[in-house]
This record gives structure tokens, C-alpha cells and sequence, in this order.
């Protein structure tokens, strides 16, 4: 059990959730767990959870409580409320903890915050308001983790209303050094332009996509790939001229160009294909100059994907087949 860094009352509750014999058996266990966490969080357990108080919220981050001076023990804690929430119970009452847990120092501590938070909070509660200024910290933090972290709380976290407060350090993101910033930050961008586009317009989504289309880092033109298949389902127009380069892109992953990482199953990139040549059917539906110049690499991705006769392979070929149909013929 060390290994799995589980105290022994967790791993007994997850054993006896697993061996349940009934939805009313698992209730029932459910329901001790949730006054076993209650009385937990109100007399500190077994004197072993600190973390960072938050402004204005009384109580939070005191001494008193034992889940406010161990953290490994709250994060099990959230861990456990998450269960309990997962389950079809209600977890409110440990709220407070994944919001002081999302302020943490700690990397792990403060992703296992912003995941209970992410899971658990409606877009009408109250403590989505305390996150706002620790995502606005962690997203221009030097360390890429929380960057990382506060991006990914941003997509489920953020409301219409609030996009506004962390819209510019998300496009300042789209220049991080690191691949793994950027391609979250794109992302998070088109997430924030779905729920407000007054605050980052289409333009200036559609000017930072086709950007990072360019990117020097094959991930981060996957995830761009994503970001343009979406936007060209609502509005195909902007990327009408961005056929040479996406036929450019499926040629050198056909020709095997890219990093051997990329590869699955000895397929170079097939998703990364797939997401190209559905782009390609969207942008050459009834348009016979489009279509004109996908004709040969279509052929060229359909043969080789048919020669490898696996079942990646034969999603691509499917793909392929759909375009086919679709495109000006």
C-alpha cells in the first residue's frame, strides 16, 4: 500500500466499494465515508491536514484542523470527496479544501485542488470566484507546471463573465517556451472564445491559429489541428487558403518526416492525418478549386494507410474514403 501512497482506511474503502454487492450496499458505505470526512474536517481526524488560507474566507488555513497541517492527508481527503461525489452523493462540504489545496506550493497538491474544483463546481458557485486571482498567478508563474495546472483549470473553471480577468495571460502563454504551454494555451484559447467572443474575438482566434499551425513542435500543431477542425465546422471561410499547408503537413507525416515518437503501431502521426484529412473535407465540400489540389495526396495517404492493414491504419482509411465522398468530386 506505500507504493500506492494510500493510507489504510482509503484503501479499505475503495476495497469495499469494489466488493459491494448492491447500489443500496454502496450507499450505505458511502454515507459512512461522508460522516467519517465531515467529522474530519470539522475536529482535525487523526491530528495529521496546511493549507494556504484564502481571503475572506474565515477558518480557512487554520491551525486548529489537521487537514491545515498535512497535505498529503488532504489530498486524499479531496481524493476521497471526489469519490464520494462520483458516486452520486453530495461532497459540498469539502469544497473549502480544493479551493485552499488549488493555492498550494505544491505542484501535485494544488492539481489534485484545481481537479476537485474542475469536477465539482457549477458554473454558479460562489467559490469559482475565489480561483480567479491564484489561475491568474499560476498562468504567468516562471515554473510551467502550475502554468500547465491553471490552464487546464481555466477550460473548466472559467465563466462567460470572467473571461476578461485571464484572456491576455492565456495568448502570452501561446509564446511560452515550452511545448507543452503552448499547446494547452491554444486550447484554452478557443475555449475562451466559445464562451465569450466579445472578449477574444474570431479574428484574433483564427490570427493566433493560423500561428501556431506553424509551430516549430509537431504537438503543438496537433493541438492547433483540433482548435481548426472546430472552428472551420462553424465557419470554414477563414481557412479556405490553408490548404497548401495542411496537404504540405500530410505529406512530410506520410513520408515519415516526423519524430518516431509520433508514431503508432509503426502509423506516422494517424491522428494528426485523420484531423488533417477531415479539415480537408470540411474546406472542400462544394468547393471544386479546394478540391482540386487534395486529389493526389488523398490517393497518396489512402494507399499507404491500405498497405499497412491495421486497425489504426484502417481509421485513416475511413477518413479518407469520407473525404472522397464529400469533397468536390
Amino acid at each position: 500500500m506505500s507504493g500506492m501512497h494510500l493510507s489504510r482506511e482509503f484503501f479499505e474503502l475503495i476495497k469495499a466499494i469494489g466488493e459491494s454487492k448492491s447500489k443500496q450496499e454502496e450507499d450505505r458505505i458511502i454515507a459512512r465515508e461522508v460522516m467519517t470526512l465531515k467529522k474530519k474536517l470539522e475536529s482535525g481526524g487523526d491530528k495529521s491536514i496546511s493549507a494556504t488560507p484564502i481571503p475572506g474566507v474565515p477558518g480557512s488555513g487554520g491551525s486548529g484542523n489537521t487537514l491545515n497541517t498535512n497535505k498529503k492527508k488532504a489530498k486524499e481527503f479531496l481524493v476521497r470527496v471526489l469519490y464520494v461525489e462520483m458516486l452520486g452523493h453530495d461532497g459540498s462540504f469539502g469544497y473549502i479544501k480544493g479551493v485552499e489545496l488549488a493555492a498550494s506550493q505544491s505542484i501535485v497538491h494544488k492539481r489534485t485542488g484545481y481537479l476537485l474544483c474542475s469536477c465539482c463546481l457549477s458554473p454558479e458557485h460562489e467559490f469559482r470566484f475565489m480561483l480567479i486571482n491564484q489561475m491568474q498567478r499560476d498562468l504567468v508563474s516562471s515554473n510551467l507546471l502550475e502554468s500547465c495546472g491553471a490552464l487546464l483549470a481555466v477550460t473548466s473553471l472559467i465563466t462567460p463573465d470572467l473571461v476578461s480577468t485571464v484572456s491576455t495571460q492565456v495568448m502570452g502563454l501561446l509564446e511560452h517556451s515550452a511545448e507543452t504551454v503552448r499547446k494547452k494555451a491554444i486550447v484554452c484559447l478557443h475555449r475562451l472564445h466559445q464562451l465569450n467572443d466579445d472578449a477574444v474575438s474570431k479574428q484574433e482566434l483564427v490570427e493566433k491559429t493560423r500561428k501556431m499551425l506553424c509551430d516549430r513542435d509537431p504537438a503543438v500543431m496537433g493541438a492547433t489541428l483540433n482548435v481548426i477542425e472546430a472552428m472551420a465546422r462553424v465557419d470554414v471561410q477563414p481557412f479556405k487558403d490553408l490548404v497548401p499547408s495542411l496537404i504540405s503537413i500530410l505529406k512530410q507525416i506520410c513520408e515519415r518526416r516526423l519524430p518516431s515518437e509520433y508514431d503508432y503501431h509503426r502509423i506516422p502521426a494517424p491522428w494528426m492525418q485523420m484531423k488533417i484529412v477531415r479539415i480537408l473535407s470540411i474546406i472542400g465540400k462544394n468547393d471544386q478549386q479546394s478540391s482540386e489540389g487534395m486529389y493526389e495526396i488523398l490517393g497518396d495517404c489512402l494507399r499507404k494507410a491500405e498497405e499497412a492493414g491495421i486497425n489504426a491504419s484502417n481509421a485513416i482509411v475511413y477518413e479518407c474514403v469520407r473525404t472522397i465522398t464529400a469533397i468536390y468530386p
